[in-house]
């Protein structure tokens, strides 16, 4: 349906692209602690399973941890009986039994630790699904009852963002990042547990690395983030480019501008990749520096435990168990470091969804609704007021009254509200005062789905989806028959057409629609309408774009959809709308004149100013 009204251009959603290591560019909750709550109520459903997951994870955690410390007393053993056999003790000898034991308990430990993580990734993967199931039917059923308004303020980008990407964000962080943060921080407190249980002279170097690589990681990310701000900003704009040089590459080539338009996009590339290059060798130099400074504290832990093992006050296997200890300590920060962005971002996308689902819905009809059992199409507008900005009034004062069967032409220059009186018709938008009425039924007082199906509508924008064009005929009707499809598509002059394809009415019309003609298409949909054998008729003409002869059959098929139907005719050429009953002249949201054909160009008025431009000109020569 055309619009009065313009509408944004969709925006490019940039792809979601990992800036080094913990340096994600992230977007932030303006609410997180509320969009937390909300995000919690889901998955407090699943209660039970979140703690056998918590559980899970703790126990798979806790079994690795203390693998080290057991693997130390198969080393002491080891290096106590070569120590021995060294000095000559006799029958010294390696304890390979209890070595044996040792490695056997280790095995069991690790087998047990790898069947937890599988039951926690199990049971989680299960919530998430569930949950994410439940979340992408409430955005299913939020958009179902979402006003047209909505539609046509918001981008359609904006709203596919978030019912795909942003739930598809808080899917993969469920599944993966939830289980990461419970492993990461028993992790991380285990090992210091087990640290200080070995050495808390050792362990206290081991801490002191942490405020200096917090330091560097933050001066890092200072940096690295305006580089990846730029990065975004300019992959927006390269995205938006692409988008508009393939979406008229047409007009491109007829006018021969591909030159320039390369020339423009290899601008904007060479900044991506300025941006994009500096932005990367930034939050890159995180890995060498940290590592840097963990292999500093390794050195000295390698160097103070050699001391003590030597003087006595610790075993060689448990040096060994705690340089393990040691290389596992900076991990979990690394990850928590991570998953704090990646929550962060997740939170955003969960907000961005929660507001989708605030939106405001139409409103709901009482059980008590009114409904017309037997309709006949008489159409009455009263004093009708309505604005898309409040200040702003483009219906005013609106009052007509249509009989039954009556063709109604609605004329007027672009912006007139042509297309508004349609969408205040069928209740795409509600007035801001008076009254419609069908039948003597006032259509606030009825159930929009039911007002709706008392309309048929073939409009400018043809629309048709990808299937058989049997299946797209009986779109207009539940349980169509076969033979009804048949008789709707010779009442619409499309049967000969359809059978001349190669699959007649089993063809399958492409995604792009190239395989049958744009008339053909236009014919189709009037057979749609025929089909659902609605009482009143929205028809927007469409045969600017179609020759002469299926023009003349679009007509044909037009006017035998309009017998015994109210019809609202939005008209282009005046010259098919000269046997309306009826023709409304609207300028500036007013009908302004109001007559058949003939009555009009009698008044010397708007109308006639508007036929003439037409056609004067051709009817003089």
């Amino acid at each position: 349906m055309t619009k009065d009204q313009g509408n944004s251009k969709n925006p490019i959603i940039p792809s979601r692209g990992h800036g080094g290591p913990g340096h994600m560019p992230v977007r932030k909750a303006k609410d997180a602690k509320g969009t937390l709550k909300r995000l919690l109520i889901y998955l407090g459903k699943y209660k039970i399973q979140l703690f056998l997951v918590v559980i899970a994870a703790i126990l798979s955690t806790v079994f690795s941890i203390l693998s080290p410390k057991i693997l130390a007393k198969a080393i002491d053993h080891l290096f106590e009986g070569l120590v021995a056999k060294s000095k000559g003790v006799p029958d010294a000898a390696i304890d390979f039994t209890a070595i044996g034991k040792i490695l056997l308990l280790l095995v069991g430990l690790y087998i047990i630790s790898a069947l937890f993580t599988y039951i926690q990734q199990i049971i989680m993967v299960t919530i998430s699904q569930k949950t994410i199931f439940e979340l992408r039917q409430d955005v299913q059923k939020k958009l179902k009852k979402m006003p047209l308004k909505y539609f046509d303020q918001t981008p359609h980008g904006e709203t596919l963002s978030r019912a795909i990407n942003d739930i598809d964000n808080i899917n993969n962080t469920l599944q993966q990042s939830v289980t990461q943060l419970i492993t990461s921080v028993v992790t991380f407190i285990g090992v210091i547990i087990m640290m200080l249980t070995i050495s808390p002279i050792l362990a206290l170097i081991c801490f002191l690395t942490i405020p200096l690589s917090i330091f560097v990681t933050i001066q890092i990310a200072k940096r690295s983030q305006i580089q990846f701000k730029n990065q975004q900003a300019t992959l927006g704009k390269i995205n938006s480019h692409v988008e508009e040089i393939f979406t008229g590459h047409q007009m491109v080539k007829a006018f021969g501008h591909e030159q320039k338009a390369i020339h423009q996009f290899n601008d904007i590339n060479d900044k991506l990749y300025e941006s994009s290059w500096k932005s990367q060798f930034v939050s890159g130099l995180i890995m060498p520096l940290m590592a840097l400074i963990n292999n500093l504290g390794y050195v000295l832990i390698v160097v103070i435990g050699a001391i003590f093992a030597a003087t006595g006050r610790i075993t060689v296997g448990e040096v060994q168990a705690f340089i393990q200890y040691a290389r596992q300590f900076s991990q979990p920060i690394t990850q928590l470091s991570n998953i704090s962005n990646i929550i962060q971002s997740t939170l955003a996308s969960a907000e961005r969804v929660f507001e989708l689902l605030d939106e405001e819905e139409e409103i709901e009809i009482a059980s008590s609704a009114k409904e017309i059992n037997f309709p006949k199409g008489a159409v009455r507008f009263d004093s009708v007021y309505f604005s898309y900005q409040k200040e702003e009034d483009l219906i005013k004062n609106l009052s007509l009254s249509i009989k039954p069967g009556q063709k109604v032409a609605i004329v007027g220059p672009t912006g007139a509200g042509k297309t508004t009186l349609v969408n205040l018709l069928m209740r795409f938008y509600d007035v801001d005062s008076g009254t419609i009425f069908i039948d003597g039924v006032n259509i606030q007082d009825m159930d929009r789905g039911k007002l709706r199906g008392m309309f048929g509508m073939v409009l400018q924008e043809i629309w048709l989806f990808k299937g058989s064009i049997r299946d797209n005929i009986a779109y207009g009707k539940e349980d169509a028959k076969e033979e009804e499809i048949v008789q709707a598509a010779t009442l619409a002059n499309a049967d000969h057409f359809i059978r001349t394809l190669p699959d007649g009415y089993d063809t399958i019309i492409n995604e792009e629609g190239t395989n049958i003609s744009q008339g053909q298409k236009q014919l189709l949909t009037i057979a749609r309408a025929l089909l659902a054998n609605p009482t009143l008729l929205i028809l927007d003409e469409a045969t600017s774009s179609v020759d002469t002869r299926t023009e003349a059959q679009i007509q044909e098929a037009m006017a035998e959809l309009m017998k015994n139907r109210t019809s609202f005719v939005i008209a282009h050429r005046l010259s098919t709308i000269k046997d309306a009953d009826m023709i409304l002249v609207m300028k500036e949201g007013t009908v302004i004149e109001k007559g058949c054909h003939d009555e009009l160009l009698e008044k010397h008025g708007f109308y006639a100013e508007l036929y003439y431009s037409q056609f004067a000109g051709a009817e003089v020569n």
